[in-house]
Parts: C-alpha cells; structure tokens; sequence
C-alpha cells in the first residue's frame, strides 16, 4: 500500500497556506484558559471517556452523553469504527472521488474498498446502495472532498435504509454548510455520524473528534479504542470550545461570506468552480492545465491542494482563508491564468 499522503506542513513562516482546510482564525479565548487549568494535571491520566467534553457535547449539541464516542481527531474515530466492524477479506464502499483516507483504513484491515464514481454533478448514482457481498461499512464524507457537495439528509436517511451495512456520515466539514446530519442516528440504527474540530473549531493541531452513535455501538467501539485516545489538554481545550457557540457562529458567517466571494472571483478568471458547502472550493480550468498553476503558486509561497483522481481527473482544492489572504491569491491568480 501506498499509505495517506497529507497536504504539505512547511514549518517556516511566509507561506499564504490554503492547501488543508484548516481554519485561519485563532480558536476560542476559552481555549486557551481551558489548557492553562488542565496544566497541573498533566501527572495524571486522562479519562479514558472524555467525559467532560462528552457532557458539554450532550449540552450544547442535544444528545445524551451515551450516544457519543471520543477520538484522536475524527481520523481517529474512522479508525476504531473501521477495526470494529471490518475484518480481514470484507469490503467498504465510499464514492470517488473523496477522502482519500477510507481507502487506507481498508487497507490496513486487510480488506477490500469499493470506489462508486459520483455522477458528473456529484450525486451518488442509484447503484451506490446496491447488495454486495462482504460489504460492511459505508462511508459518506458529507460534506464531501475535494468537491465540497452536500448529499441531503432526507437523501442520505433514505440511502441507509437501502444499504446492506451501517453508514458513517463523516461531517468534518457539516459547520459550514446549511444543514447536517446529526439528528439522524436517532432516526436511523444504521446511521453514525463522525465530527471534528479541526476546522470549525480551529483546533487541527490539537487533535480531536468525536462520533454520535447509539450507545450499544459505542459501547463495542470503547472496546477497540486505544485506552487513553484523547489527552487530557485536548480533552479541556475541545469542550471550551464546544461550549463558546457565539465564537463558532461569529467566525462561521466570516468564513461562509469569504468562500461566496472567493467562488465569484475564480469563476470570473474562468475556473469552473463547484457550489461547496465546506471551507474550501474545487477547482478546474477549461483551457489551463491545474498542475502549473499549483507549481507556480508554490514558487510564490501560495500553497493550495493539487489533487489528481485517475478515472476522474485532477483540480485544485482551495482552502477557505482571510480575507487578506484570498485577496493575495486572487492577484496572483490573475497574473497566472
């Protein structure tokens, strides 16, 4: 195998980075208070639960402390759910292109992964919900990536009810669109829906996701995790910032308006520019090939994504930024193409 490739960290300074959807914005106040309380405990073990933030969740989110597992970052969460319900010679199916990640997990199970090509708009076509042998876990990145479409809830109930196998919607990026799935594991004993707060929350290098699954999966779940996923920081650090909704709703309508303005400005350099519902859009040029354009804004210290599906092509995945720094790239751009 091939293993994930992440986007680049370069871990200078000087660099405009718009290439792995990280949230340009400090996190919450709170955040940063919550860490220098949790400090004298670091002799200690972390529960093994995250029950604090796991309570604030209930609180904040409407859900029953139960109905909630803790990781190392959503990525985390898609591993322990992956080992828990996938063996050796089964399947996962997700669309393609997505996240590139699920492959790999597949992968490490010594199983096997079905890739169903979305449609040309980014819907999932009418076989995506087919019986197949062996097949145990769906994922639906929802919002998607590097694409940044949406699948509806009504759509995505009704496509579990079809499937063969449990679903996990993984929402890293459902903060910025105008709807989640949240509410349907109550609906649905198929449906496990994955978050993270890397992105919404500004918090990718502290690490910290979670799952909302009914209790008696969470339950086998806790059984395969590692036995202290989450630290004790990250654990203080992600309820803080749970709990400041006002700071989420605050940067959440900044980064909303920044990404409508950012699709106007690249559709109008001539970039067909996919409607997203993330914090990030995806990018092809009808006559300009993406690879120069990504080298040339490297050369310049502007990192945005390249990424190349076979059976599907290649674009440019770009991340959400200030204002300042979608400016910067839009006069770049415009030198470019």
């Amino acid at each position: 195998m091939s293993g994930y490739t992440p986007g680049e960290q370069p871990q200078d300074d000087g660099f405009v980075k718009l290439n792995t959807n990280e949230n340009p914005y400090p996190p919450s106040p709170r955040v940063a208070e919550a860490v220098a309380a949790a400090l004298p405990r670091l002799n200690k073990y972390p529960d093994p639960t995250a029950g604090a933030f796991r309570r604030t969740a209930a609180e904040v989110l409407g859900l029953d402390p139960n109905w909630i597992l803790c990781g190392n970052g959503s990525d985390d969460v898609l591993t322990i759910v992956t080992r828990a319900l996938v063996g050796p010679g089964e399947a996962v199916r997700y669309p393609y292109p997505t996240y590139i990640l699920y492959r790999t997990l597949a992968q490490l199970q010594g199983a096997r992964f079905e890739e169903v090509l979305f449609q040309s708009d980014w819907t999932l076509p009418t076989d995506f919900a087919a019986e197949a042998e062996g097949v145990k876990l769906v994922y639906l990145a929802n919002p998607n990536s590097p694409s940044g479409t949406m699948i509806a809830p009504d759509d995505v109930l009704r496509l579990a009810e079809r499937l063969p196998c449990p679903l996990l919607v993984d929402e890293a990026y459902a903060d910025f669109a105008d709807t989640n799935c949240l509410h349907l594991p109550q609906q649905c004993d198929r449906i496990m829906v994955s978050r993270t707060l890397s992105k919404s929350y500004a918090l990718a290098g502290l690490r910290f996701g979670f799952l909302v699954a009914r209790p008696e999966l969470i339950e086998q779940f806790v059984k395969v995790k590692d036995s202290y996923n989450c630290d004790g920081l990250s654990i203080a650090a992600a309820a803080a910032a749970l709990a400041d909704q006002a700071w989420l709703a605050e940067h959440r309508a900044k980064l909303r308006a920044t990404r409508a303005r950012l699709t106007v400005a690249l559709r109008d350099l001539g970039f067909v520019t996919v409607e997203s519902q993330a914090n990030f859009t995806w990018n092809t040029h009808p006559t300009e090939p993406a690879r120069p354009i990504y080298e040339e804004l490297k050369r310049q210290r502007i990192l945005v994504r390249y990424m190349d599906y076979p059976r599907w092509g290649d674009g440019l995945r770009i991340t959400v930024g200030t204002d300042a720094e979608i400016d910067c790239l839009i006069d770049r751009l415009r030198k470019i193409v």
